[in-house]
């Protein structure tokens, strides 16, 4: 299931070793994998409110502790103190929307045959596998974890081997709301182990957020065992500026689209489409607002950009980025690694005249690299922003209504957000097409993925 990294802390703002976990052994896995198994049969039978009374305890440990819990994100993945912080608060409302919301979500739907009664009853299916990302470190297992748990389905969490410290965290917030042992286990693996686990028949189904090439292994191991997978994988998201749109609030969001989470985010804006009317000054407007975002040391709280997670991911940017500016791109401003301090910093950069046959044109860029493009009009901004394997997000920026409509309905993507940031919401289903993944979570949609949509037939 793919090569990965020593399973330990490293600051990427120093690149100093903080803490090395031991994985688990196999006598260690069977025992989890035994206590879920066991932890699922008592934890079916509780109440739906029951559960909601540990999920607005977990949500009131992160309001509680949000700050701690935040340091623990930028010391391991580097994410700025403040994002940190607004992360920790963006779970706890998860938390409380799944709580409120799921015992609608999953009341009997009646339905109208020849039977005396019949309707579609929701019912949980197990322990459920999340294979999860350290770019948002607890979001991405909150947002699984949520609807998951008040389902009645128990949780088994493999996390991204840099982000140690905050699997362990999530695993306590869950003890400490509650929950019977048992219902959300962590469990610090490599990648090689997910492959068995998935075949245990004890686990009934797994989620994915990462790679294409993680999510292509995952779904095979799962399909090898009829299991099923809601996959969140790549996206290269475009943000499209027409001429009637906003420009100053168009460049305001770029900005903020392009740079959360220091650009490595799946449903960042990487490509920027904008219509040749315009385009001079949006790429000025940008430039001016870049030079301005203040790089350093993550846990300060007036930094904007902090440091890429790994070093591996500083490579590669710069090689995408050195690649494409041989094959004739220009450099507006940015393009090289920062050599005057530690750590894996890559200021913001903004390449244009991106030749087609580039990474520019192919490639998600995963860091603070916005990717520019200009077109005549929305016929060749539609098409350019549909030529891509991926599909998960797109921003567009109009106030045209049929220039909207048509953006709504010929965008190819898993949403598209019109005059405003792509973003996940507890209230909106989320998750892509293509090369992007399928399934969705969050939602009523997200509660429905791991359940038995059973139907029941009376007479």
């Amino acid at each position: 299931m793919g090569v990965e990294m020593a399973i330990a802390t490293i600051n990427p703002t120093t690149g100093e070793k903080l803490q090395t976990f031991e994985p688990l052994s196999s006598e260690q896995i069977e025992t989890k994998l035994a206590a879920a198994a066991a932890a699922f049969q008592a934890y079916r039978q509780n109440s739906i409110a029951q559960r909601s009374k540990w999920l607005e305890r977990a949500a009131d440990i992160l309001e509680k502790d949000k700050v701690r819990f935040a340091k623990i994100m930028t010391t391991e993945m580097g994410k700025p103190i403040k994002s940190a912080i607004a992360e920790v608060e963006k779970c706890a409302w998860v938390c409380r929307y799944y709580a409120e919301h799921a015992a609608s979500f999953l009341a009997d739907v009646p339905a109208s045959t020849d039977a005396s009664q019949s309707f579609v009853r929701y019912q949980p299916l197990g322990a459920i596998l999340a294979v999860m990302p350290w770019n948002f470190p607890f979001w991405q297992v909150f947002r699984f974890a949520a609807p998951a748990l008040m389902a009645g389905n128990v949780g088994i969490l493999k996390h991204a081997s840099n982000v140690p410290q905050c699997a362990l965290a999530i695993e306590e917030i869950f003890q400490q709301a509650g929950f019977p042992d048992g219902v959300f286990q962590t469990l610090l693996i490599g990648a090689d182990r997910i492959e068995d686990i998935i075949k245990d028949d004890r686990v009934k189904a797994a989620t994915l957020t990462g790679s294409e090439a993680a999510g292509a292994a995952l779904a095979s191991a799962a399909g090898k065992q009829l299991k099923k997978t809601v996959l969140e994988l790549g996206g290269s998201d475009p943000f499209i500026v027409l001429e009637s749109a906003n420009l100053e609030e168009a460049v305001a969001t770029a900005v903020t689209a392009r740079m959360l989470n220091n650009g490595q985010s799946c449903i960042a804006a990487k490509r920027f489409i904008v219509v040749n009317a315009i385009a001079d000054r949006f790429e000025e407007q940008l430039i001016a607002k870049y030079k301005t975002l203040k790089i350093g040391d993550p846990i300060q709280e007036d930094t904007d950009i902090g440091p890429l997670a790994t070093p591996a991911i500083l490579t590669e940017l710069d090689q995408q980025v050195q690649e494409t500016v041989k094959l004739g791109a220009r450099i507006a401003i940015g393009g090289k690694p920062l050599s005057d301090r530690p750590g894996n910093y890559y200021p913001p950069t903004i390449l244009t005249d991106i030749p087609s046959n580039s990474p520019g044109a192919t490639e998600e860029f995963f860091g603070p690299v916005a990717l520019l493009f200009r077109v005549k009009n929305i016929d060749e901004a539609i098409e350019l922003a549909n030529s891509t394997s991926f599909g998960l997000g797109a921003s567009a920026w109009t106030n045209d209504e049929r220039e909207r409509d048509r953006l709504v309905n010929e965008i190819e993507a898993g949403a598209v957000f019109i005059n405003g940031l792509v973003k996940s919401d507890p209230r909106l289903p989320f998750g892509g097409i293509k090369r992007s993944g399928y399934g969705r979570e969050l939602g009523i949609e997200g509660i429905h993925e791991f359940v038995n949509i059973k139907t029941v037939w009376i007479k």
